[in-house]
């Protein structure tokens, strides 16, 4: 909401088309048409390193909560068994 009222105040947003065309070539210019495959590749393997990350902490994140799912679920079955021991060890005492 902020940043939508920040655009109206500042006349700013997304590039259009022409806008785009500009930017590109004052890319070429000042890199000349040789560094920009390279200037690419970084940027590539840059995006590449961020989506692993990204993954991968999305994965220990997941893993803690089964984890902690797991843990859960233990502590569940030991009172289960638990109180089956002692309904065990009620039903033997009452016969006596």
């Amino acid at each position: 909401m902020l940043f939508s009222n920040l655009n109206a105040v500042f006349l700013i947003g997304m590039p259009g088309g022409s806008e785009w065309i500009f930017i590109l070539l004052a890319v070429v210019l000042l890199f000349g048409g040789k560094k920009i495959p390279e200037l690419m590749k970084g940027i590539g393997k840059g995006v590449r390193d961020f989506n692993d990350a990204k993954t991968n902490v999305k994965n220990e994140i997941e893993e803690g909560m089964k984890e902690k799912d797991k843990e859960q679920e233990i502590k569940e079955l030991k009172q289960q068994l638990e109180q089956k021991r002692a309904q065990e060890a009620q039903a033997q005492d009452l016969p006596k």
